[in-house]
Parts: C-alpha cells; structure tokens; sequence
C-alpha cells in the first residue's frame, strides 16, 4: 500500500504540472484533477486502515441507541462519556434503521468525510479567492485539494471511526459558507461542529466575533451576526436542554478527566504533544507561517471586496492557532499521528492557497501561463503534498504506530470477545482502556474505566463498583507471566494469569476474592486461553 499511495501522489502531481493551464480553463479537466485527487486521498487513507481505541467508546454508544437502551454506555447509567454527540448519531442511525454493522458506517462515513473535505477545501478556496477577484479561479482550488489529500494526519483518521473527518468537514463548510455570504447556514454548521468536538466551541465564539466586527466595519449588515447566532441557536438550544436534563450536568465527563491533572503538567504535555507535531508537520507550518507574513506585509486590500476575502483568511489562521493552543492546554491524548492536531495541517493549507489567490487577484491569469513564477503554487502544493505522504508513511509517530495500535486493538478486541462469551451477564468489568474490550465485550457487561471515563466521578472504581473482573492493560498481552498486583485492588482481589492458547502470549487479570474460583472456572472453559496459577 505504501507503493500504491506513492504511486498515486506521482500520477496527481505530474497530471497537476502538466495540465495547470487546461486546469484553470476547462471543466473537464478539472473534474478529472479532482477525480484523481481523491483517489489519491482514498489510497492515502487505506495505507492507515486502523479504527482508533478512543472510537470503540463511541461505538458502544452508538449500540446501545440501535438496541433501544439510549445514549448510555451502560445500560442504566447516564453518563456523558462521549464529546462527539452528532458523529455518535451518524453512526447509530445506520444500525438502528438497517441493521448495518456500526464499525463498517464509521469507517465508511469516515472515508467519505475525509473525501467530502478535500472537494469542500476545493470549494472553499474558490469561493474565497472569486470574493476578492470577482471572477472564479478554480485552478487555485485543485491545488488546495492535492495539498488536504496529503495531510498525513487526516489520512490516519479518515477510516479510524473517530469523528475527525466530519469536524475537518464542518470546519471547511463554514469557511465556504462565510466566503459564499451565508451566514445563517454557517450557524447550523458551527452548531454541528460544536456537537462534533468541545472545541467547535471555540469556532462559534470566532466566527461570531468576526461576523460582529464585520457589521461594525460596514462590510455586512447587522442580520449577519444575528442570523448565524440564529441558525446556530436551532439545533444547539435543543441539544443543550436535552443534555443538560438527560445526564444532569453540562459538561461531559470526557472533557473533565484532563482537569485531574495539574494545569502545570497538563500544559507541558501538551507542548511535548505540539513539538512532537510541528517536527512532522512542518512544511504546512511553514506554509502558513509563510501565508501570515505575506497578509502582514500587504496590510490593505485593494477594493472592499479583496479586504473582506483577507479577513476570512485571517480568520482561518487564527483559527488553527486558537484549535492548537486549545489542544495544548488539554495535554492532546495518547494516540499516535496527533488526532487532536489532524484538522490544522488541511485548515493552513486551504488558508495559505487562498492567501495566495487573493494578493494575486489583481493579477489577470494567462490562459497559457510560461514562466516557472506562474507555476509556482501548483509546484510548491503537489511537492509539498508529496512531502506529507512521505512523513506520513516512514514517520516513526505515524504510520509504524498506527500499525502497532492496530496489533494491539485486534488483541484487545480478542480478550473482549473472550470475556462477553464466558463471563455471567452483569458482570463489572474494570479497565484501563475502555474502547476496544469495551465494545466487543457486549452490552450485557458493566464496564468502568480505572480513571472515570464511563463513571460520572473520577473516583476510584474498586470500592465503589467493586468489579467482578480488572483488566489493567491497554496494550493487549504480554511476553512473560507478569505475577504482580496492582496496589488499588490488592485487599480485594486476586492475580490471575492466562496464556493465549497456541502462543506464548499471556494475560493478567485481577479477580474479585469472593468469585476469584467461579470465575476462573468461566473463563477457563474458552478453548483459546488456559488459566495458569502463578508460582507459590
């Protein structure tokens, strides 16, 4: 797959060099970059194949809506374990109304999404530079296109069952909205990126500033603001009160586990997280850096139509710095490839494309451009591009990593298989990494994570749920038979170890002293691992 989607790359861009003139000024071959592109986006997107451990939450959600039990992660308890309500719902419907497997719509609506933001970066950037130019120049939107398709950190998680694909899509619907004079439907679409991820949040109070400043500077009327305020206010009045009175309380609990950590501490994570990305990431850094500069130098827009197409592209970079430093202060998460990070690299890229389009727009494009000047972005975009699958694929954080995630999610998934088939229905189950185990494990088991993710506290889990069974590992098995008990359940519980039948793979579990024997004798009769005492 790695040839492949190198393979794919060299047909974009050299189809992109060649054919720039025939691109700007034929449809037909513009469909055809585009179509191209987004194979080269689909490849991309195949190479990584891997469904994210956080998404596997979400799905057991989304099960527990299609089996009629409603938003919960267990049956009986609302707690808010989720922060990505419509992504949750996107994938539930399918299984509710069909039947369809939950983890086949989210890799499907995934790809999709991911698809759908590389047409709608195409359809951004266009709507933007033809504000300034008065006229449209498609061309310029290709090479946005070429340059999303490439972003590494999307193409992990277009098929990872996460909602980052959709919020990448939400995030360029606005900006074409706002760029198309149509604020009341980019309120709907800022309410649904803040039912996507907490930091659409973050968007609304953006977007709206911007609207604000507009209708002060005479560039909009006042209906503006009021009508994204408006359409916004629809879908997110209703949300709220539903959620406010469904799980009492307004803020979910996955957005205030990262606050058990010191703020001092949490914010020199996030900056680890950040430096760990900008090393991969920047050539689309540089970009934007690049982007900025060149809106510094050239203060004032030319005609009132140039200047309110260069505050939209103020706003998208102030945009990705604000989602950055947001992220930071949150400490980013644990995954490989910067999930929480995957939506800047597209975000500067449209942003830089349309900073380009619109200093030039004064500039009347030969139908037959000759000197190399003239081909400069449609080179910088595909080898730039070129360069991000690149970093992609051999990054040591990207692709290797998702390919051990993978290893150890299919692991996971076999000891939740394991523990739905042989343990008594109702029983409690703690773990560390409640996504995978969690979801294949089946409705029929309590779950509870050791650090709160599905309680409504934070509190330890042992005394409170006292659960039948603790499986302490997010990494699937170990080498050796690891004897050692965890402090937090040493009073109560037992070690117990098992080897993966057929391998030299083992398991530890901690058993609940009063069923430590029952249990055992459950799990003992799965013909694929084998209880092993530990030595006296």
């Amino acid at each position: 797959m790695v040839v492949a989607v190198v393979g794919a790359w060299f047909v974009v861009a050299a189809f992109v060099l060649v054919a720039w003139p025939k691109i700007g000024a034929d449809e037909n071959w513009r469909a055809v970059a585009l179509a191209l592109t987004l194979g080269f986006s689909l490849v991309h997107q195949l190479v990584f194949s891997t469904i994210a451990e956080d998404a596997y939450i979400t799905f057991r959600y989304a099960q527990n809506i299609a089996d009629g039990n409603g938003p919960v992660f267990n049956t009986g308890e609302r707690i808010e374990g989720y922060a990505n309500f419509l992504w949750m719902i996107a994938i539930a419907l399918p299984k509710a109304a069909f039947g369809a497997d939950i983890e086949t719509s989210a890799i499907v609506l995934g790809v999709l999404g991911t698809l759908g933001a590389v047409l709608v970066a195409y359809v951004t950037v266009n709507r933007v530079v033809a504000r300034a130019a008065g006229e449209p120049r498609p061309a310029y939107g290709v090479a946005a296109a070429v340059l999303v398709a490439g972003a590494g950190g999307l193409a992990a998680y277009g098929g990872s069952g996460t909602e980052t694909p959709l919020f990448v899509l939400l995030l360029f619907g606005v900006f074409a909205s706002l760029a198309a004079r149509r604020p009341v439907f980019a309120g709907v679409l800022v309410a649904f990126a803040m039912m996507t991820r907490p930091s659409g949040t973050l968007l609304a109070v953006l977007v709206g500033g911007w609207l604000v400043i507009g209708a002060l500077r005479g560039r909009y009327t006042w209906w503006s603001p009021v009508g994204w305020l408006l359409g916004g206010l629809v879908f997110v009045a209703p949300w709220t009160a539903w959620r406010v009175t469904y799980y009492n309380h307004v803020l979910p609990t996955s957005v205030l586990i990262p606050f058990d950590i010191d703020v001092r501490a949490r914010i020199d994570l996030g900056w680890r997280y950040l430096s760990g990305f900008s090393v991969v990431h920047q050539g689309f850094l540089l970009l934007g850096l690049i982007a900025a500069v060149a809106l510094v130098l050239r203060r004032n827009g030319r005609t009132p139509q140039e200047a309110e197409a260069r505050s939209l592209t103020w706003l998208m970079l102030v945009t990705a710095v604000v989602l950055t430093g947001f992220v930071v202060f949150f400490g980013g998460d644990a995954g490989p490839a910067w999930r929480l990070l995957a939506p800047i690299p597209p975000l500067l890229a449209v942003a830089a494309v349309s900073v380009y389009g619109v200093l030039t727009a004064v500039t009347k494009p030969s139908p037959r451009p000759r000197t190399p000047v003239q081909r400069l972005m449609p080179a910088a975009a595909v080898t730039l591009s070129g360069l991000a699958v690149v970093t992609s694929v051999f990054s040591p954080d990207m692709l290797p990593r998702v390919r051990a995630w993978h290893d150890h999610g299919a692991q996971m998934e076999e000891i939740g298989r394991w523990l739905d088939g042989y343990l008594p229905p109702g029983s409690v189950v703690s773990t560390s990494a409640p996504g995978v185990l969690s979801y294949h494990a089946g409705t029929q088991l309590q779950i509870v994570g050791v650090r709160g993710q599905t309680e409504d506290t934070g509190e330890a889990v042992v005394s409170r749920r006292r659960p039948t069974i603790a499986v302490i590992t997010d990494s699937g098995y170990s080498a050796a038979q690891s004897c050692v008990m965890d402090p937090a359940y040493a009073l109560r519980y037992r070690v117990a170890t098992f080897v993966r039948e057929g391998t030299s793979m083992w398991l530890t579990v901690f058993l609940r002293a009063d069923v430590e024997r029952s249990v055992i004798a459950a799990l003992d009769f799965s013909p694929d691992f084998r209880h092993v005492p530990c030595p006296s």
